[in-house]
């Protein structure tokens, strides 16, 4: 029994090692400066790192992890070509019931399962920068389930230090500023996953980290500057940091994400005005014109003003016999 003991921890032992190690490379290969193949190294290492994860915190419960079909109530275990048993990869992982990981954690795994997907065959400029924030929300989820899990002595948060660069996180990008070049397909996949999720999903800082950076220097000399500081959305200084900031700026005006639109149209009466509906309209109107304002592009997503939603509501209520419910053509 004590043997039996022995043999499965040196097990979980060995999967939360390779998880870390993968999730270490992930994190240094992205960092490295010399490094072009960063979003895809990252992903492929990052769902290693999630996979062996999840099949340490399996085997801990005594869950098994491996596919098999019961015949004559024994197990008959998939095997590979070569006669090796199948383990889960990360998406089965996720599906499983038993999984520790929330909702917004696992769409932000499940987006980047996808994105490899897509990515596998083709150049994808600029993806990089604009998945960032979705790049580094996976880091700290792996962070904190790591540690939730098997505990704080496992954390890797003190074996990176902060990446240093060259370019100038404070220059504003101009409106001048090269259009992105992901491929099409790239761009269609990021906005259908996204029209996808919920707002409190899409919204979550465990699916993408957002941040608002601001210059500050210490106030006396030999004391070193703080690179980054994070405080709480409560704390009173970044209640004071959002009111400047609004000030400042000015106030954005509300978008909403396409699905958003459809639904809001379907509530109205329109129950046949969908996604085909709306895609169609906006290629019609060439919507996506700038120079029309009625949508604007952000990380490769894009979302639309409420002149749009007016737009639609207008183009909804003129044609009542296309997008009303069936047998219903009087809805105005």
């Amino acid at each position: 029994m004590s043997t039996r003991m022995r043999r499965v921890y040196s097990i979980q032992a060995e999967l939360l090692r390779k998880s870390k190690e993968a999730a270490l490379n992930a994190v240094q290969t992205y960092n490295n400066p010399l490094t072009t193949f960063k979003s895809e190294s990252f992903i492929v290492l990052m769902i290693i790192a999630w996979m062996y994860l999840l099949h340490a915190y399996y085997r801990s419960k005594g869950i098994d992890y491996r596919y098999y079909t019961v015949k004559n109530g024994r197990k008959r275990y998939d095997r590979t070509k070569s006669g090796a048993r199948k383990y889960w990869e990360l998406e089965r992982c996720l599906n499983d019931d038993a999984c520790p990981l929330d909702g917004p954690t696992k769409a932000n795994l499940r987006f980047l399962i996808g994105l490899r997907h897509e990515i596998e065959h083709q150049i994808c400029l600029d993806l990089d920068e604009q998945m960032a924030g979705r790049y580094l929300a996976c880091c700290l989820n792996y962070e904190a389930v790591l540690t939730s899990l098997f505990g704080p002595e496992h954390s890797l948060e003190q074996s990176l230090p902060f990446t240093l660069q060259f370019t100038d996180l404070m220059t504003p990008v101009t409106k001048d500023a090269a259009p992105t070049r992901l491929p099409s397909e790239v761009s269609k996949y990021i906005r259908d996953f996204d029209d996808g999720l919920s707002d409190e999903e899409f919204g979550s800082q465990k699916f993408a980290v957002r941040l608002l950076f601001t210059q500050k220097t210490a106030n006396r000399r030999g004391q070193a500057d703080r690179v980054l500081e994070f405080i709480a959305p409560e704390d009173e200084l970044a209640q004071a940091i959002e009111k400047q900031y609004w000030v400042i700026k000015g106030v954005e005006k509300p978008k909403r994400r396409a699905s958003e639109i459809i639904k809001m149209m379907q509530k109205e009466g329109y129950s046949r005005f969908n996604r085909h509906s709306h895609t169609a309209l906006w290629k019609k109107l060439d919507a996506k014109n700038p120079t029309r304002g009625y949508a604007i592009e952000l990380g490769g997503q894009w979302f639309w003003y409420e002149n749009w939603v007016a737009r639609v509501r207008e183009e909804c209520q003129a044609h009542p016999e296309l997008y009303g419910p069936t047998g219903s053509p009087e809805v105005a």
